[in-house]
């Protein structure tokens, strides 16, 4: 599982290093490498079995909505695999979507690790800190014994 959070910069050509806590956990596969694409102003970085799991439940819907959404998101997708210096490069099109250029932070959120700019997080923690003062926010959190 992918947790915690840190600060790293992305090279001129693009090239991110994964940090050894993820880096453990993408060693634990057939393959060194992760899966990306874009959501929620982010990319998103998975595990190419975590992976396959999502391509199976996205087989099964079928609204117009969902239709839409796997356009985006599969059509948006690209393997990356980990190169000697445990880098990925991540292409152009999925760094101007998250307006990636220097510094990133990247977050561990259990079955996946997200790829932000560093001032879109910084704006994304501040909404949580408002939204977590809200009490049907305070509920739900409280709902699963925190």
């Amino acid at each position: 599982m992918f947790r915690s959070s840190s600060c790293h910069t992305i090279d001129d050509k693009g090239r991110l290093i994964i940090p050894a806590r993820f880096r453990n956990v993408l060693k634990t596969e057939d393959d060194y490498g992760i899966m990306v694409s874009i959501k929620d102003g982010c990319i998103f970085a998975f595990t190419f079995s975590e992976w396959k799991a999502i391509e199976d439940r996205l087989k099964t819907v079928k609204t117009a909505s969902m239709q839409r959404f796997k356009r985006f998101f599969l059509g948006n997708a690209c393997p990356l695999t980990c190169d000697k210096q445990d880098r990925v490069l991540i292409p152009q099109n999925l760094r101007s979507y998250a307006g990636i250029n220097k510094e990133v932070v990247l977050v561990g959120v259990l079955d996946r690790f997200e790829i932000w700019a560093k001032d879109k997080w910084e704006q994304e923690q501040k909404i949580m800190e408002q939204e977590i003062k809200q009490e049907d926010v305070r509920v739900e959190i409280a709902s699963i014994g925190l």
